[in-house]
């Protein structure tokens, strides 16, 4: 559908709903979202005030999410219209909201399976796509929550898992920069594109034959077959992704690696993900493995972007506006300095909720805090950052401990004049501190994060 049909449809819905036609406000905001404009931009364009933009799209995305049986957001309305074309505008613009002569498929069709949506006397839909068995497992999907615009994120993801088939996704970026938010609005958006969906967050217990012997339950459970001991019927894991289309996330995957090591260094216990890995990459299969984590496998960040079968996105921190969302929540949207703040805190949503709540109760103004570049670290923030450098290598602290002690960026020839480390320990050290995101690279010079910086400083 192009923005004119979109438009026109989500009116019918409306109009379905409440009896009234879409008003000049409302149009305004659902065009400004299909055209990926923040609400900030929308209120400019229509003249009225950016809360009352976002109060008309709350209301908006309600009316729809209940309309069509799916939750709506402002992130995922240009998708979900896209992905209901089909599904939905062929079937319920006739059937369901009451437009008699629009039919895409050009044949009548029965609506999809929306409550109260089936006319009396009937049951059934003769639909594939309705009939089509779902199984699905989230019950170690945490909720949504806040979420903030990643339109170019999901887009980019979706690209990769429903258009160019990617086998292995590797999502990784430090802590707090929404990692896992963003796999959660990406797993509602396409799930129903799946036989099979199932999310699992692993913890340092989840050994590599108790992660198969789950995915083999799940698999087998959507079969109906019985695994009891006196039917033991059990084909290998990858028997059975290559007979169903699956989406497997695997959330906090840094917990398969060691403490103490360069990044993405296996356990002992978990060295057999390293061949599981490795077939889902090079054996043939219509499944998706979506890994999530501070770190991710060596041989997944090793291979070249050429290779669609496994791809990286490296999530960075959110854009001004939406930084100012999460502002706006602690009374501080309409600071002068909020962009500064925001880049100061590199748009993490952990990390500005975290500093935000703590200017928000001492009552600091954000002026104040921005005179000589001061860094606040709240404990809560400290423990997260913990965490994270707790993993790391001697090598890679006596590394940062290098840069933190510059205030520029600097190369490498001037890393080893300092350390007194080799160069091939230096490398190992730079490259590991990279795949963790600790580290900022421009051409050839490096540079800490400020918050990374005033952490190390204080340890």
């Amino acid at each position: 559908m192009n923005l004119k049909e979109m438009l026109k449809f989500a009116d019918k819905i409306v109009f379905a709903k409440t009896g009234q036609h879409l008003d000049d406000l409302q149009e305004t905001v659902l065009r400004g979202t299909l055209q990926h404009e923040t609400y900030k931009q929308i209120a400019k364009d229509c003249d009225f005030s950016e809360s009352r933009v976002r109060e008309v799209g709350s209301e908006l995305w309600r009316i729809l999410s209940e309309e069509l049986g799916e939750d709506i957001h402002k992130s995922n309305l240009r998708s979900a219209m896209e992905r209901l074309q089909v599904s939905i505008f062929s079937n319920v613009v006739q059937d369901y909201v009451g437009v008699g002569s629009i039919n895409t498929c050009g044949e009548p069709r029965h609506p999809p399976n929306i409550p109260n949506s089936h006319p009396p006397n009937q049951e059934t839909s003769t639909n594939p796509q309705q009939t089509k068995n779902l199984h699905q497992d989230l019950s170690e999907m945490p909720e949504l929550g806040d979420f903030f615009d990643r339109t170019p994120e999901l887009d980019t993801l979706t690209t990769w898992i429903l258009q160019q088939r990617s086998r292995l996704i590797a999502l990784t970026g430090i802590s707090g920069i929404g990692k896992t938010s963003l796999a959660v609005q990406l797993v509602q958006q396409i799930k129903d594109e799946f036989e099979c969906v199932i999310w699992c967050s692993i913890d340092p217990s989840y050994t590599p034959d108790k992660f198969e012997h789950k995915l083999i339950q799940f698999f087998s459970h959507s079969e109906k077959q019985d695994l009891s001991p006196t039917n033991p019927k059990r084909l290998p894991l990858i028997k059975y992704l290559q007979k169903h289309r699956c989406l497997v996330v695997l959330d906090d995957v840094h917990n398969l690696f060691c403490s103490g090591e360069f990044a993405g260094k296996y356990k002992p216990e978990c060295e057999e993900y390293r061949s599981l890995f490795k077939q889902i990459e090079k054996l043939s299969h219509p499944c998706c493995f979506l890994l999530i984590g501070w770190e991710q496998p060596r041989e997944v960040i090793q291979v070249k972007n050429q290779n669609t079968s496994i791809r990286i996105l490296q999530l960075k921190g959110l854009d001004i506006a939406a930084g100012r969302e999460i502002l706006r929540d602690y009374g501080l949207e309409e600071s002068d300095n909020s962009e500064a703040l925001i880049h100061r805190y590199q748009g993490n949503p952990l990390w500005l909720k975290s500093v935000a709540n703590l200017i928000e109760e001492l009552g600091i103004g954000v002026t104040e805090l921005l005179i000589d570049d001061t860094i606040l670290l709240p404990s809560d923030l400290k423990d997260v950052l913990q965490q994270q450098f707790d993993r790391t290598s001697e090598l890679e602290k006596q590394v940062m401990s290098l840069l933190a002690r510059e205030n520029q960026s600097v190369n490498l020839a001037k890393l080893l004049e300092k350390g007194q480390i080799s160069s091939s320990d230096l490398l190992n050290a730079l490259q590991s501190l990279s795949r963790r995101c600790f580290i900022e690279k421009q051409e050839s010079l490096y540079t800490l994060p400020p918050v990374l910086r005033q952490y190390i400083k204080g340890l």
